[in-house]
């Protein structure tokens, strides 16, 4: 006769597969929360450089302000009537120096549409040294000009090309004559060509 007799007060667990899984599953969260807070850490500690940087850049902002304001008040007296005068003369005469026929007409090789010509083209020095092109060209159709003025928009040595008027001629060969007007940009001497 075989007697099944258990004496055991609480039945057998086997919980070591239990604590493998869930202790590794434990371990890994605890990993990326660590991974988190550390990255945490280095974003707000960078985020405190950057925040360092952008007042002291405000502070040399507002230096450099005050400095061209005292500079703007000191040229703003009448006893310096003269030197502002003889300066812009000057910077106007440096401005026609430094302008360069042959790469305007390179630059507008580039963006003259098939069938318009140049007829006349005349820079004028204006506010702030900047030079202004004054352009009279022909061609067939108001659409060849408002061509050249968006090729003109997209250049890098013009800005704000305007189509200022058009003539209707008798001559056959170019009936259109176009005024445009824009800025003049010129190369940096050294930046990729001659002056």
């Amino acid at each position: 006769m075989k007697l099944d007799i258990n004496l055991a007060s609480q039945p057998y667990e086997d919980i070591r597969q239990f604590l493998l899984q869930w202790g590794t599953a434990v371990a890994l969260v605890a990993l990326v929360t660590l991974g988190l807070v550390s990255y945490a850490v280095r974003t707000w500690t960078d985020a405190r450089e950057a925040r360092r940087e952008i007042t002291q850049l405000r502070e040399d902002l507002a230096r450099l302000d005050r400095e061209q304001q005292e500079a703007v008040a000191v040229l703003s007296r009448p006893e310096y009537a003269d030197l502002r005068r003889r300066a812009a003369f000057t910077n106007g005469l440096i401005a026609r120096r430094t302008f360069s026929w042959t790469q305007v007409f390179a630059a507008l090789e580039k963006v003259m549409p098939a069938q318009v010509h140049v007829i006349s083209l005349e820079p004028e020095v204006v506010e702030g040294n900047q030079i202004e092109l004054h352009m009279r060209v022909a061609g067939r159709s108001r659409d060849q000009a408002l061509e050249l003025v968006r090729r003109m928009e997209t250049s890098e040595r013009f800005r704000l090309p305007e189509l200022r008027s058009e003539r209707t001629q008798a001559d056959e060969e170019v009936p259109i004559e176009f005024d445009i007007v824009a800025l003049y940009v010129p190369e940096v001497a050294g930046a990729g060509g001659a002056p």
